[in-house]
């Protein structure tokens, strides 16, 4: 599983195979692992709600707890899904992200394109 700030580097480096920017000028293969992906969101969206609350403590940094939940949902948005299944559970999981008004950030959108565009 990825958890904490780990999951933003396994999320990024994840993130540039799938939009194939990790060797410029060659779109590779994406890794199939969208269950992982959706996972390291919903803990980083837990990271970050737990920061929220941690404010007046000084132990949490919302700030970066965003960011990361910000990053982990990019990846996904930016998942190239190519079978059926996976096709499906990234809408549903995108379509839960947008019923609560969160999916809302250019970015999302040109990710969410980019990866349709993606060819084996």
């Amino acid at each position: 599983m990825l958890f904490h700030s780990g999951s933003a580097v396994v999320a990024s480096s994840i993130t540039a195979t799938a939009l194939g920017t990790e060797r410029p000028g060659r779109v590779q293969k994406p890794p199939n692992n969208l269950r992982a992906l959706i996972e390291a969101h919903k803990t980083a969206y837990a990271e970050f709600g737990k920061a929220l609350h941690e404010i007046g403590g000084g132990s949490g940094d919302p700030a970066r707890a965003s960011r990361e939940e910000e990053r982990a949902l990019l990846v996904i948005c930016g998942y190239p899904a190519v079978g059926e299944g996976d096709r499906l559970a990234k809408a549903r999981y995108l379509l839960e992200i947008e019923a609560r008004g969160e999916l809302d950030l250019a970015e999302h959108m040109q990710a969410v394109l980019r990866s349709t565009m993606w060819k084996g």
